[in-house]
């Protein structure tokens, strides 16, 4: 390992990349401790300290690297975009005009782009609006005018774009998914808090959790690196002067093709109905009482979001249909199939047996370290530091990450890491 990151630091493109994604994490984690104007940091501290602070208020402030629970200039994180992204990927299959901007190639997919930008400042600038009225009504904001009031939203809302931006960034000239890695920095940054509970809780939590913990991680790294492999055959091609040599090679179809993206997508739907009880207040004891973390009905419409997420977000990576014809295109096919719309269906099918073991593993890792820490009596903040979403995503977006850094270092005939 040691002698892959020495290779890895002698690459100096990707150098310059990793020390650019480290100088924006950096920066993250700055705009976290920087309170927004017009607020009291320790009456906020104090209710996110007393019982105001748990539920679904706890996994945004998770989220956010406990942005929230200070009410930073990055309190409402990255959710906003995420929130976005699934509006329009969601309308995509049912808005004409969208769905043909997706089949233009690069120019329909940016004009898509700039779309969940705008929706991601109207829903920053919701979710900012519906927190200052949930702190204020418990008092949390004290003294808060409309002039502040206007000011904290503008700057929630401008940090949250802001973010945006950082997370775009870090995917164009840094390492990984740059919105991914935001949310990976939240959820370390919220783990310190998670041990200290651990190492101060009772004997069961001291005992069992590294287990728990332990097996997800094996589990995580098992099906996030498996994979089936179609055998794709060649045939000979007469170019010009030029004959190419035909030859068998295979088509990698990942058990788990949506990655944690599933996940973090369920998270940010859930978060929606604590938002909405923000600006209604007689919807919070309802909220409150079936949409608490941990809780059967959170636990049940979770698992059920990550499985119809990891159909949608595989169905929307991996077309059968463009993948035959790319096939049928260059001369490849597919032994004992025939090319063409045989192929797209056979592809089809074995995704299909694919995707469900993959989303019936992401939903069940996802849900089952909650049960076993609700009835084990784990400590509320070692569950949500330490817990199975949580560990999920971390293991998921630390294998993409290690993924795209040994295809760079693959790229320039260095030996790889992940073997």
């Amino acid at each position: 390992m040691f002698s892959w990151l020495a290779n890895a630091w002698r690459v100096p493109e990707l150098r310059r990349r990793v020390l650019f994604t480290a100088a924006v994490l950096a920066m993250y984690r700055l705009g976290s401790w920087i309170p927004a104007p017009g607020i009291d940091p320790k009456a906020i501290q104090s209710y996110f300290s007393g019982a105001g602070g748990g539920g679904v208020l706890n996994l945004l402030n998770l989220f956010s690297g406990s942005a929230l629970s200070r009410f930073s200039l990055f309190a409402l994180g990255i959710m906003p975009y995420v929130t976005a992204s699934i509006i329009l990927q969601l309308m995509t299959a049912v808005v004409p005009t969208l769905e043909r901007l997706q089949k233009e190639g690069e120019a329909g997919y940016a004009k898509i782009t700039q779309y969940t930008r705008y929706l991601t400042v109207g829903l920053a600038a919701a979710q900012s609006l519906g927190y200052a009225f949930l702190f204020k009504r418990e008092n949390a904001l004290p003294n808060v005018n409309s002039g502040r009031l206007v000011i904290i939203v503008l700057t929630l809302t401008a940090g949250c774009v802001l973010l945006m931006w950082m997370g775009e960034l870090i995917t164009k000239r840094g390492v990984g998914n740059g919105i991914s890695l935001l949310i990976f920095a939240s959820i370390l940054a919220y783990a310190p808090t998670g041990i200290s509970a651990w190492i101060n809780g009772g004997t069961t939590e001291r005992l069992f959790f590294p287990i728990v913990a332990i097996a997800v991680v094996v589990a995580v790294v098992f099906v996030q690196e498996g994979q089936r492999r179609i055998p794709v055959q060649y045939a000979r091609r007469q170019l010009g002067n030029r004959q190419t040599t035909g030859g068998s090679t295979y088509m990698p179809l990942r058990v788990n093709m949506a990655g944690v993206i599933p996940v973090i997508f369920a998270a940010a739907l859930l978060a929606l109905p604590s938002t909405a009880a923000s600006f209604v207040p007689k919807w919070n004891g309802f909220i409150t009482a079936h949409f608490q973390f941990s809780s059967w009905p959170y636990l049940f419409t979770e698992a059920v979001l990550i499985i119809v997420f990891t159909y949608f977000y595989t169905s929307v990576q991996f077309n059968p249909v463009d993948q035959a014809d790319n096939l049928r295109k260059y001369g490849g096919y597919i032994p004992g199939i025939r090319p063409g719309p045989p192929t797209a269906a056979y592809l089809d099918r074995v995704l299909q047996r694919l995707t469900l073991p993959g989303s019936l593993f992401l939903a069940t890792v996802a849900v089952a370290p909650s049960i076993f820490i609700r009835y084990f009596h784990f400590s509320q903040q070692t569950s949500r530091a330490l817990g199975g979403t949580s560990v999920l995503i971390v293991v998921g977006v630390a294998l993409d990450t290690m993924r795209q850094m040994e295809s760079q270092m693959m790229m320039r005939h260095y030996e790889g890491f992940l073997r």
